[in-house]
């Protein structure tokens, strides 16, 4: 097996994260539209974290994120971001779809899961998070 790692000026690293985000209270808001949004928010967000995204994909109530993160990115400093951003965004650009799940300024719960890599291979995580059902658009 060939292992590639990565290189900063302090550390040799190869850090993979599964990353699962669930919106409040599990509703079905999220929508293919959305999804898209999301991803190209995510990416343009990790590239400001010096992070790489390797895979994405969700179903209407939550998303699947695999990426890469250099050893000195603080994971829940990453995640908060993350979450903070995406919600801002989404919930501007849908705001009228969003109101009829949300009355408040929900997206997210305030939970997440996150997991290093190690255990099951890269690609046998790709293909779980490419195989969600993706939501049809409403």
């Amino acid at each position: 097996m060939n292992i590639e790692y990565r290189t900063n000026r302090h550390a040799c690293y190869n850090l993979k994260y599964h990353l699962v985000v669930v919106t409040k209270y599990r509703h079905k808001c999220l929508t293919r539209e959305i999804l898209e949004r999301l991803k190209e928010i995510i990416e343009n967000l990790f590239s400001k974290w010096d992070c790489i995204l390797i895979e994405f994909n969700g179903e209407a109530d939550h998303i699947h994120i695999l990426f890469e993160a250099p050893p000195q990115v603080q994971l829940s400093k990453l995640i908060n971001n993350l979450k903070t951003v995406t919600a801002r965004l989404i919930r501007k650009e849908y705001a009228e779809h969003l109101s009829k799940f949300y009355w408040k300024p929900y997206l997210w719960n305030r939970s997440y899961l996150i997991l290093s890599s190690g255990g099951a291979s890269i690609e046998v995580i790709k293909k779980y998070i490419q195989e969600q059902n993706t939501p049809d658009d409403q």
